[in-house]
């Protein structure tokens, strides 16, 4: 869905994504900053202190700035405790090894930057606006086995599903399925003969190709004759990019895969939360970046893991991916550009918490330009997750909650997302005091269960059909103008369990306030009734309430009232311009309070009024 074009009452939701990104000063809710904060990095005190320099000789002790070694020879010496400190500059590298815990950062406020590509210089002209250059470090992928290629084939080339990318100046290319398709946007890859074709002169100019798959692998198991000590690295503003497949993997018991197996499956089948996340545990994110990974950012693995103030843009199928791990934090960070390969029938999400991860929290993050992408996505057997404060915007779906039990969805602004959240198949969500702009709510349930599924033994891992119950949907604010279609709050199931699974989903739907304008569209659909067709549309939450006994006892349906609804969406400013009459605060959980730092009551919606 791309941003939606302006209307007066609602003020300029459509701005352009570099609008948006100009404005994060006044991004919603926090404010930020958002994304890698520069820094002047002392240096550490730790027991031996490696400085590292893009041209530094591996001979070199590393003692100090004037004998830096490399940074390839440095990973090999580090013990627990150690520290690399990096000079600034460009250090085209990739496969380095490290299972210590140890701490890797910038010299002072100097900027180091890890590339996985090399630089090509060597071309032939063919005529036609087209050159070509032998190249040996390809990585030829094909999509993994799940995929349905008769389904998904006609929208989606396999040549996207390689794994090289190309830069001239710096701007990526987009991949192209034989010679002919080449300009000064596309290349081709002839991997039989090893051959890459551009089209633009690319004399004068810096030309880019992959010549790694992965920047930093952390492996569970003995690295340069020493064994893992089960700690995580400490990473501080370094810059990952250009690298084929992804920048980081964190190993848990399942070593590292190749791009040709599935790489998420650790644990392997229903585990217990004491069995995994336990290989590698600690490992922190400051101030990174990491951008242009023609798959995944990384692959974290491993308890206590935290991603702070980081910048992860223009990835592939994911940018920062869970898996297996607990009491994981990721916060304040600028998360944009995922699957900018427009891959179809492969789930993307800027965000994947996978695979039976306990007490995952994504707080305070910015999540835009993500037409192509799900936001955050909670997949198979999460427990225990908050999702709070964030802002997501432009993407299909900002948080999808998928075969998992227990999450608090609060204090978050979803604005022009084809779905603010989808809840599918998990139990006891509760979304309290969020902002939906222009992003419809959906929570449902299908007959999916743990025999004969596409995925195996994935259902397995979350509540069975029966259990798909317990949500609550209280003092959320939905707005939207006249170009949203259908309901803004879809509570549904596949029509296949209708008489079957006949107990209600949500627990409580109450307080929730929605303003939209137009008319002639539903305001909220229900399942399941009792009657034949089980699902019902109503356009009003009176006749709700008269088929649902006790919903919206409190809630509020106003058409959309003329002048501004929001303080300045042109600054993506979301607070209400003023509060519609009849509404009043509500009381907070606990619990809620807690995760937000708000007070016993709110208003509906997740900001005050403008004052």
């Amino acid at each position: 869905m791309s941003l939606l074009p302006s209307r007066r009452w609602i003020g300029a939701l459509g701005l352009l994504a570099a609008q948006i990104l100009a404005t994060t000063a006044m991004a919603q809710p926090s404010g930020g900053p958002y994304g890698p904060v520069p820094q002047r990095y002392a240096v550490p005190k730790a027991p031996h202190v490696y400085f590292v320099a893009p041209d530094g000789k591996a001979e070199a002790s590393g003692a100090s700035i004037n004998e830096a070694t490399s940074i390839e020879e440095a990973v090999t010496r580090v013990v627990t405790g150690d520290a690399i400190v990096m000079r600034g500059g460009t250090y085209r590298t990739g496969g380095l090894q490290l299972n210590q815990g140890i701490t890797i950062q910038p010299y002072l406020d100097e900027v180091p930057v890890l590339k996985g590509t090399r630089v090509a210089i060597e071309w032939q002209s063919l005529g036609n606006n087209v050159w070509r250059t032998k190249w040996a470090t390809l990585f030829p992928a094909q999509p993994l086995g799940w995929w349905q290629r008769e389904r998904e084939g006609m929208k989606t080339p396999l040549h996207r599903f390689n794994n090289d990318m190309v830069f001239i100046d710096g701007e990526p290319l987009q991949s192209a399925g034989w010679e002919g398709e080449v300009s000064a946007k596309a290349y081709y890859v002839d991997y039989a003969k090893g051959h890459v074709y551009i089209g633009a002169d690319p004399t004068g100019r810096l030309v880019e190709i992959t010549a790694h798959d992965i920047a930093l692998h952390r492996p569970s198991r003995e690295v340069h004759g020493k064994p893992s000590d089960r700690k995580g690295p400490t990473l501080r503003g370094i810059t990952f990019t250009q690298y084929a497949y992804r920048a980081i993997d964190i190993e848990g018991k399942k070593p590292s895969t190749l791009v040709s197996e599935e790489p998420t499956d650790d644990p392997v089948g229903p585990s217990p939360e004491s069995e995994h996340g336990k290989e590698v545990m600690g490992t922190l994110l400051e101030n990174v970046t990491i951008s242009h990974c023609s798959r995944v950012a990384g692959y974290f693995r491993g308890d206590g893991l935290v991603i702070r103030n980081s910048l992860i843009s223009d990835t592939g199928t994911e940018g920062i991916y869970v898996i297996g791990s607990s009491d994981v934090l990721l916060e304040r960070n600028l998360i944009r550009r995922n699957n900018v390969e427009k891959l179809t029938g492969y789930f993307p999400a800027a965000v994947k918490i996978f695979n039976q991860s306990y007490r995952v929290t994504v707080r305070d993050n910015l999540i835009v330009e993500q037409p192509n992408s799900n936001g955050v996505w909670y997949d198979v057997g999460n427990v225990g997750g908050a999702f709070v404060n964030n802002h997501v915007e432009g993407t299909m779906a900002g948080l999808f909650f998928e075969i998992s039990k227990g999450i608090v969805v609060a204090g978050n602004v979803f604005v022009n997302n084809v779905q603010g959240i989808r809840i599918l198949n998990s139990s006891d969500a509760r979304i309290l005091h969020n902002t939906f702009v222009n992003s419809p709510a959906l929570i449902d349930r299908n007959e999916r269960s743990a025999q004969g599924d596409h995925f195996g033994w994935h259902p397995q891992t979350g509540p069975d059909v029966s259990e798909r119950v317990g949500h609550v949907f209280e003092g959320n604010l939905l707005v939207a103008d006249a170009a949203v279609k259908g309901p803004l709050l879809r509570v549904e199931q596949a029509a296949v369990t209708c008489g079957k699974v006949t107990q209600t989903m949500m627990s409580r739907v109450d307080g929730n306030v929605y303003l939209r304008a137009g008319s002639g569209q539903p305001l909220i659909s229900w399942a399941p009734l009792p009657e034949a067709a089980c699902q019902a549309h109503f356009a009003s939450l009176d006749a709700l309430r008269q088929a649902v006994p006790g919903a919206e006892a409190r809630g509020r349906a106003l058409p959309a009232y003329a002048g501004a609804v929001f303080r300045s969406p042109e600054l993506r400013r979301f607070e209400l311009a003023r509060v519609p009459d009849g509404v009043q605060p509500l009381p907070i959980p606990a619990e809620v309070r807690k995760l937000l730092g708000w007070e016993a009551s709110h208003q509906p919606g997740a900001l005050p009024a403008a004052r």
